[in-house]
């Protein structure tokens, strides 16, 4: 299955890699939506989770403005963890960099890593986050939220329409969260 596959590329490039280049640049560098539209662009569609030609998750929002599942859960994960630092919808704060733009340039991989182990910066600290369910069980939800942000797929706020969320995600979840 690709997804299983996908998985464990990302735990072995994960532990030999380290994080590279700082955010703060990545998230002070504008998004240019053409220069990286191919990376988010779908290319599959597997279980209500949609993947893009290098099978990295990415978002999908409809002609209506229904967003994937995915992506509106990655609202509601990065609202509950992660808006205390970055501020509301990934724009940033006074205490921590803007990362909707970094979710874009730094891509999936790199995002992954920097999430799971942390990273300083100078005085800025990134704790790790590897070992708390709340955000390992839901980072693909809150990477493509952050991705859709950063290429203003979706405006700021919490989107308006959602896909239902699929069988495959709902077990995918309680496995994850071990229920």
């Amino acid at each position: 299955m690709r997804t299983a596959s996908r998985f464990l590329v990302a735990s072995a490039l994960i532990a030999v890699s380290p994080a590279i280049a700082s955010a703060q640049s990545w998230s002070d560098q504008p998004v240019d939506p053409a220069k990286f539209q191919e990376q988010a662009a779908v290319s599959y569609e597997e279980d209500g989770r949609y993947f893009n030609a290098d099978d990295v998750v990415t978002y999908n929002v409809a002609e209506d403005g229904t967003v994937d599942w995915l992506t509106f859960s990655g609202f509601r994960r990065y609202h509950s963890e992660c808006h205390v630092c970055h501020g509301p919808d990934g724009e940033g704060s006074s205490y921590a960099p803007k990362i909707k733009n970094s979710a874009v340039h730094m891509g999936y991989y790199d995002f992954y890593d920097v999430v799971v182990n942390g990273r300083v910066n100078g005085n800025s600290v990134m704790p790790h986050f590897g070992e708390n369910k709340n955000v390992m069980c839901y980072l693909d939800d809150i990477y493509v939220y952050l991705e859709a942000r950063g290429m203003d797929a979706i405006p700021r706020g919490r989107p308006a329409k959602k896909a239902a969320k699929s069988d495959a995600e709902r077990e995918r979840e309680d496995a994850c969260m071990g229920g």
